[in-house]
């Protein structure tokens, strides 16, 4: 099994020195990617509903650093880190640009990006920024997908889609990562796991929290349902890296039925749950471990390093 962990993103822990000391201690214990969230703007007003909290709020005050920007600090201060968006809401960037920036942070990074894509929830929020109309965002984020494939391995290049297009263009260097960096779908919707199966190479679904359980029964339906789409497609499911995110939202709410939520309590208990994990399929699990502060965040991820890791082993 492998680790990831969250960045901070906002709040008081979200600054220069915070970002690179949580990170560094992550790849100094050995964990695998940190994920860096995706939100340019807040609406101070919002009727749209955020699929990860029982009460469909987002836990923010409108405050976030912007995902490039930290890629491109991380992937200087530190060696062997994935760097990971968890998620690029893609209908927000123009394509050709977010392929030329994702291709340099790659090159810059000595090959350590993975791009974690969604289709995006927060209606206000593509308005403000003059993104693709709100309910085409997933035919939009399909073909944005295609155009990042085309321009990562072929120059010059031509495309001609519904919602863009160019003519005899060359958009290098190309990553260095053959041949583009992993694209992790996010999401567990009939719409993600039909997207992970035709064009992604992974699956990045949110669970373990009280708005989004899903627990090992239903981590195996789901794929069971991405194997027979992915072979569908003419793909090796093998082939797919599936990252399951365990986040901290609504802590104080237990699980629906009352039982513990996964990846709480004890070590042994959380070691238990990674390894019912891991025998269903799942590759890498990601953890939140921000507190209050730096500080806090650190002797979270430092305690289990120490304590549950070892009771997994390999």
């Amino acid at each position: 099994m492998r680790y990831g962990f969250y960045l901070p993103t906002r709040g008081p822990t979200a600054t220069r020195e915070g970002v690179l000391a949580l990170a560094r201690e992550g790849e100094r214990l050995g964990l695998h990617s940190a994920m860096i969230a995706d939100h340019v703007v807040l609406p101070v007003e919002s009727q749209s509903i955020y699929p990860y909290t029982v009460d469909g709020k987002h836990p923010s005050g409108g405050d976030a650093l912007e995902t490039f920007s930290i890629l491109g600090v991380l992937a200087g201060a530190t060696e062997r880190l994935r760097l990971v968006t968890s998620v690029l809401v893609l209908p927000y960037r123009n394509p050709v640009l977010t392929a030329k920036m994702v291709a340099s942070l790659d090159v810059l990074s000595g090959g350590r990006v993975t791009l974690g894509v969604g289709t995006g929830w927060l209606q206000e929020e593509f308005e403000a920024l003059g993104s693709p109309a709100f309910d085409k965002r997933g035919a939009v984020t399909d073909e944005w997908i295609a155009i990042f494939k085309q321009l990562w391995q072929q120059s010059p290049a031509n495309f001609d889609g519904k919602f863009y297009r160019y003519a005899n263009i060359r958009c290098e260097p190309f990553p260095l990562q053959k041949p583009h960096p992993p694209i992790w779908v996010g999401g567990h919707s009939q719409a993600a796991l039909r997207r992970t199966a035709r064009h992604g190479d992974g699956w990045h679904p949110v669970g373990a929290v009280a708005a989004s359980p899903l627990p090992p029964q239903e981590m195996r339906a789901h794929l069971d349902t991405l194997k027979r789409l992915t072979e569908a497609e003419g793909r090796d499911f093998s082939a797919i890296e599936i990252s399951y995110k365990a986040p901290l939202y609504d802590t104080g709410i237990p699980s629906p039925d009352g039982s513990r939520r996964p990846f709480s309590g004890a070590a042994d208990a959380i070691a238990g749950d990674i390894r019912t994990f891991a025998a269903i399929g799942v590759h890498e699990l990601i953890f939140d471990f921000r507190g209050q502060s730096i500080a806090e965040s650190i002797e979270r991820l430092q305690r289990f390093a120490a304590e549950v890791m070892p009771l997994v082993g390999g």
